[in-house]
């Protein structure tokens, strides 16, 4: 740390020369970088801030104004103080104006009374500005192989923190923006005493710099974070003022935190990115030869060749309160993800695992010998619910027994999974002969005859609600999903028994049909069925 102007006029040295400060008292705390002799009146342009400057003032003009422009010049380049030896030219005291400018522009002016050997002062402050120096080059070098050595080992957050209160004997801190503490080194204090009240506490603290100390709570922090998106802070809890070696242990810790983050969140996103393009390029058939994409998978540990192989994919289902945001979708997605390929690891099971596009995931999975497909979807299905809370549907396709085959079992688990994810019944996974019905319909929904079979069926009931902003629609399907039991319709419509029966009669007049006629609500159902199909996924292109 380099010394103040204070421990300047606290060298024996200066001590023997009976040193007195006659301006700016107040700013005795400035740091000198350097101490230059200067016997010049344009003195000024040869400095570059933070000098002490001594002088006998041999050259100094009588002029008062021509003494103001001489401090005012001094004070503009950033001087830390001027000391002016007595005798020379000054007798006994200074001029009043240089004296008037020193105190008015803050600049420390002292006052020697004896003749002092500057190059005494020279030597003795520039040895201490050496000395302080190369203590924080060697503190900058221990933090650096300290810290370096973290990043390397992929260092917990608790780890960091350990070091950091070790080397500066403070308790050290990591939250995230929303105040919660991540993890904390106490450094011997009590935790709860510590952490008590702590959002509040931490939502008072909010210095304006990226790292800054707050006098008010004796807390020094920091921002982490990188590529600019901030998650969280490091702070330090300080009994006084941090010095520069506090800030930038601080700092040091900070960017180590943050690289573990992004190399972690950037080793994983390269491995899902790797697994996903080796998917799509099978599903879009950019590999010429299948078994380019063996090759490719066997370069990422997964062996594709001689195994059978089942695809799968993986959908959320939606949120009862709504459908998610983009943003807030792919998150979650890529949460999934890493959930199902850290699934697969504890099962031992080798996969390869990406995104197919922003609703679903997918999973290839070369079965071990003597492992049936399902005893690994199960295994599979068992290990991510206990991991990812979040609901979630698991679809598979035909077992198959080549690359050139695994297309086709993907597409099978995707309509499986579009269709499994409205309506989710609990089950470990879904394959097609578990979808019955709603799978025949999912996959004709683009049949221009089952569109026309739907319209045919419902058009009436539909115009008809559309013109007078009803819902009989509603009510038939709740009958429908009654199994045409009427009393129990109408508690499940929330209605009165004679009120549901009359909008069942007005639901036979517009569909000119009879709703006791099994074979009518057979038709009716399918029609209901295929048009929620076709609605809710859309045509393909």
């Amino acid at each position: 740390m380099l010394p103040t102007v204070a421990d300047v006029l606290a060298l024996d040295t200066v001590r023997r020369s009976n040193p007195r400060v006659v301006a700016g008292t107040d700013r005795l705390d400035s740091r000198v970088r350097w101490v230059h002799v200067g016997e010049v009146t344009d003195i000024a342009h040869l400095l570059r801030g933070g000098e002490l400057v001594l002088t006998t003032g041999i050259a100094l003009s009588d002029d008062p104004g021509r003494l103001t422009d001489y401090i005012t010049e001094l004070v503009a380049v950033g001087a830390s103080g001027l000391i002016v030896e007595l005798g020379r030219k000054f007798v006994g005291e200074l001029p009043a104006a240089l004296v008037t400018a020193a105190e008015e522009l803050g600049l420390p002016l002292v006052t020697l009374a004896r003749e002092t050997p500057f190059v005494q002062i020279t030597e003795s402050v520039h040895a201490r500005i050496i000395d302080a120096q190369l203590e924080e080059l060697r503190a900058s070098e221990q933090l650096h192989e300290v810290f370096t050595q973290l990043s390397v080992e992929g260092a917990s957050p608790a780890k960091v923190l350990g070091q950091v209160s070790r080397l500066s004997g403070h308790p050290a801190l990591l939250e995230n923006l929303t105040h919660q503490v991540l993890a904390c080194e106490t450094a011997g204090r009590d935790t709860g005493t510590l952490l008590a009240g702590w959002e509040s506490r931490s939502r008072a603290v909010s210095p304006g710099a990226r790292t800054a100390y707050d006098a008010a709570s004796g807390w020094l922090v920091t921002m982490v974070g990188a590529r600019g998106q901030d998650w969280g802070r490091l702070i330090l809890l300080c009994d006084s003022e941090p010095g520069p070696r506090d800030v930038v242990l601080a700092e040091r810790a900070a960017t180590t935190l943050a690289l573990s983050r992004l190399l972690e969140r950037h080793q994983e996103s390269l491995e899902r990115r790797a697994h996903g393009t080796i998917i799509t390029g099978i599903l879009t058939h950019a590999y010429a030869d299948p078994e380019e994409a063996a090759a490719r998978a066997r370069a990422v540990g997964v062996p594709l060749t001689g195994r059978h192989l089942v695809s799968a994919v993986l959908r959320l289902v939606e949120p009862a309160d709504g459908p998610l945001d983009g943003q807030e979708q792919l998150a979650r997605l890529g949460e999934l993800a890493d959930a199902a390929a850290a699934a697969c690891r504890e099962a031992r099971l080798p996969s390869l695992i990406g995104a197919l596009d922003q609703n679903r995931v997918g999973v290839l999975l070369p079965l071990p010998p003597r492992v049936p497909a399902e005893s690994a979807l199960s295994t599979l299905a068992e290990k991510l619910r206990a991991t990812f809370a979040i609901p979630f549907v698991l679809a598979a396709g035909s077992v198959v027994e080549s690359v050139r085959d695994v297309r086709r079992s993907f597409l099978e688990a995707e309509q499986v999974a579009d269709v499994a994810v409205r309506q989710p019944d609990g089950r470990p996974f879904y394959r097609l002969p578990d979808l019955r019905l709603r799978g025949l319909l999912h996959l004709l929904r683009d049949d221009a005859r089952l569109q026309t079979f739907a319209e045919r069926e419902l058009g009436p009931l539909l115009a008809h609600d559309a013109q007078r902003g009803g819902d009989l629609a509603g009510i038939l399907r709740v009958y429908l999903d009654a199994g045409r039991n009427k009393a129990v319709a109408a508690q499940r419509a929330h209605l009165s028994r004679p009120a549901f029966y009359d909008r069942l009669r007005r639901l036979e007049r517009v569909l000119d049909t009879d709703l006791d006629d099994v074979e009518s609500c057979l038709s009716l159902h399918v029609a209901l069925l295929a048009l929620e199909s076709i609605r809710r996924d859309g045509p393909r292109p």
